[in-house]
């Protein structure tokens, strides 16, 4: 196992390299460091002198990748390049174009994201394979048809509807819980409340559906044939047989939105006032600081990578035919 791990790790160097390049080259190639001081000071106002003075301050008056007039290892070193994107791999994010810590940001931020997504991640994954078994149980009869009716429904309606409608709903007219905001501590059940069963609610339809799929597909098998032949009850074939079956691709969907749970969900904090990881970066993208919008990216593939090779080391935990070869 541990020699399997240490190889699937290795694999991942290349990719992260390979996404830390593409990334650069999106943000320093097509959009120049001129672009960035334009954006980040304003047309109107803006001149060579000004361009310059703000390059010079944030570090982007050095080439791209090879400084020629530089000596030794610092050809290399003192570059965009290496100050921007190399250090990202120890983890040193730098300061953003404000002059805020990064790493201070997202080692705070991480905790109010994670503080909704979990329940939301954990209480969906719950909520959408009952749903998906009661409907498989029932396959087949009217309850089955209207219930793929409504999954395709939810799916249709727009996550704003439930955002805006949770929040009309629930906190305006029955003022069970803040509209919106975000507290620490004991009360702070009172703000999650809502993101969450808004969360929870606005996946029925995508996930129900899909757990129905996989269930339905493994309901045709012969083995479920052989156990209806046999006198099974519905109940031990669904949760003896076809549930554990299905296992591998749902853990592929499980394990994979490992990242969001840190990196948040825009709209949710957003509309919500939750000082997660998401509203984090849409405030980077709309305020055009490239040095968070470039950090959180960095961070985002790191945990898609962790999610997809806890994928494979789970999928020899929910298949012994599966081997670590």
């Amino acid at each position: 196992m541990f020699a399997y791990i240490v190889r699937r790790l290795l694999y991942a160097i290349p990719i992260l390299v390979g996404v830390n390049l593409l990334t650069f080259l999106l943000f320093f190639v097509v959009n120049s460091p001129d672009d960035m001081a334009v954006s980040q000071l304003g047309e109107k106002y803006v001149t060579p002198a000004a361009i310059q003075a703000w390059k010079e301050k944030n570090g982007y008056d050095k080439p791209l990748f090879v400084n020629a007039q530089a000596a030794g290892a610092a050809t290399l070193t003192d570059t965009i390049f290496f100050t921007k994107s190399v250090r990202l791999f120890a983890f040193d994010f730098g300061r953003s174009e404000s002059g805020r810590d990064i790493t201070t940001d997202v080692s705070t931020r991480m905790w109010p994201s994670l503080a909704v997504a979990l329940p939301t991640f954990a209480v969906g994954i719950w909520v959408n394979i009952c749903v998906a078994l009661m409907v498989v149980m029932f396959h087949a009869t009217r309850l089955d048809r209207w219930a793929v009716f409504g999954f395709v429904a939810l799916m249709s309606i727009s996550y704003l509807f439930y955002i805006i409608g949770g929040q009309y709903l629930v906190a305006k007219s029955w003022k069970l819980v803040p509209i919106s905001g975000f507290h620490g501590g004991a009360q702070a059940w009172k703000f999650l409340l809502l993101p969450v069963l808004v969360g929870v609610v606005a996946g029925i339809g995508s996930g129900a559906r899909w757990y129905r799929t996989l269930f339905l597909e493994e309901a045709n098998q012969d083995y479920v044939r052989t156990a209806r032949a046999k006198g099974a009850s519905e109940i031990s074939i669904l949760f003896g047989h076809i549930l554990p079956n299905a296992l591998i691709p749902i853990l592929t969907g499980v394990v994979v939105l490992i990242p969001s749970l840190f990196m948040g969900s825009l709209l949710i904090e957003s509309f919500f006032g939750i000082p997660g990881l998401g509203s984090y970066m849409l405030d980077a993208i709309r305020s055009q600081d490239f040095a968070i919008v470039r950090s959180m990216v960095f961070i985002g593939s790191i945990l898609y990578i962790v999610g997809l090779i806890l994928t494979d080391i789970s999928y020899t935990w929910a298949d012994p035919r599966i081997r670590l070869n």
